[in-house]
C-alpha cells in the first residue's frame, strides 16, 4: 500500500496592524463593530486564554499602556512589557533580531516609537502580528477607538 502524501496546511498571510491604510474597509469596519459588541454586550469569554502581548514603549505611555493591558486582560490574555532599557535595543541589538526573539515567546507584539522604518522592520522579521502602538507618522489603535467614540455618541 502506497503512502498518501497530504500537502502542507495553508497558512493564512500573518496580518498586521501597522496603519489604517494598509486596512480594507471592510476589515476595519468589522473591527470596529467586534468591538462595540463586546463593549455593549459586557460578553466576558476570554477569547485569548494563553496569548501573550509583549508592549514594547520606546516612548512613554499611560492611556496606551493601559487600554492594551486592560484589553488583554480583559478578554483572557496576558502581557509582557518592556522599555527601551528592559530591552537590547538600546545596546545595539537589532530591531530584526528583536523581532525574531520576541516571535518565540509572545502570540503578538504592539510598538511604541517614533521610527516608522523601526516598525515597519519589525513587522517584516516578525512571525507574529505586529501592531502600530504609535509612531511620529500615525496613531491607528487611537484613531479606531475614537471612531468607535464618536459613533457612540452621535
Amino acid at each position: 500500500m502506497e503512502a498518501v502524501t497530504r500537502p502542507a496546511p495553508v497558512k493564512a498571510p500573518l496580518k498586521h496592524f501597522l496603519d489604517l491604510d494598509q486596512i480594507g474597509a471592510v476589515e476595519l469596519r468589522r473591527i470596529v463593530d467586534q468591538a462595540a459588541q463586546w463593549k455593549q454586550s459586557g460578553d466576558r469569554s476570554k477569547p485569548l486564554v494563553d496569548k501573550i502581548l509583549a508592549m514594547v514603549f520606546e516612548k512613554p505611555s499611560t492611556r496606551t499602556r493601559l487600554s492594551f493591558e486592560v484589553a488583554m486582560k480583559q478578554l483572557g490574555g496576558d502581557v509582557v512589557t518592556m522599555t527601551s532599557a528592559d530591552s537590547q535595543l538600546s545596546r545595539g541589538e537589532t530591531v530584526a533580531d528583536t523581532a525574531k526573539v520576541l516571535s518565540r515567546y509572545v502570540d503578538a507584539i504592539m510598538i511604541r516609537t517614533t521610527s516608522v522604518a523601526k516598525l515597519e522592520e519589525l513587522a517584516a522579521n516578525a512571525s507574529v502580528p505586529v501592531i502600530n502602538g504609535l509612531t511620529d507618522a500615525s496613531h491607528p489603535c487611537q484613531i479606531m477607538a475614537d471612531g468607535l467614540t464618536l459613533e457612540e455618541h452621535k
